[in-house]
């Protein structure tokens, strides 16, 4: 746990810091890279729903409405505004301060995990992935999107450059693939897709009800 205390701490001031500006940053990200990402992946949200890093609530208006739904978030100052958010669409959701890390819940709670834009900037992806296996019912659905390494050389080169500057500032990764980690913390990837130059990873993957032969 030390070798993660250390950035942890960094991306939480960082975001704490910058909550006012999200909303504001991730608009253009959305509509230059990340498309139609948030829909495609709430409408899949099915049964007892927890969304891991939910930030300030920018999928909230996505979800089926009446969707029975958990939101952690690490950052205090973008809880407050995903409350808010919540509130203005008169949304009834479950909004706790919580780490990626070390999930708030049992074993088993949850139908749907749901993860946006978020597994880029948390300390050790590969343990959140973990943890969000672990809070699923047997049979229950990852759905995750990212962006992540370039399938294209050059855009991997600016995303090089520029985890120069935001890894030191804010723990924030460019190259990474989370997906790569799923079938060793027990998924089983259905559907996946890449686009604007590989980019942007969007997928749902399974965990296994363990009733298959």
């Amino acid at each position: 746990m030390a070798d993660t205390e250390e950035p942890l701490g960094r991306s939480l001031r960082y975001w704490n810091k910058h909550a006012g500006s999200y909303d504001k940053q991730m608009g253009f990200f959305d509509r230059v890279l990340f498309k139609d990402t948030r829909a495609w992946i709430c409408r899949q949200a099915q049964g007892a729903v927890l969304e891991v890093a939910i930030g300030t609530g920018l999928n909230l208006e996505h979800y089926p409405r009446g969707t029975a739904l958990t939101g952690i978030e690490q950052s205090p100052a973008m809880l407050e505004l995903a409350r808010r958010r919540a509130r203005r669409h008169d949304l009834e959701v479950d909004l706790r301060l919580g780490d990626a890390l070390a999930l708030p819940f049992g074993d088993g709670c949850f139908d749907t995990v749901v993860c946006t834009f978020s597994l880029c900037e948390i300390p050790d992806e590969a343990r959140a992935i973990s943890e969000m296996h672990r809070v699923l019912r047997p049979g229950g659905v990852l759905l995750l999107a990212d962006h992540v390494a370039s399938t294209s050389w050059a855009p991997r080169i600016v995303q090089r450059g520029l985890e120069l500057i935001t890894i030191p500032l804010g723990g924030e990764h460019f190259l990474r693939r989370p997906s790569q980690h799923l079938p060793a913390a027990g998924f089983e990837i259905e559907h996946r897709q890449r686009f604007t130059a590989g980019i942007v990873e969007r997928l749902t993957a399974r965990k296994p009800d363990g009733n298959s032969s």
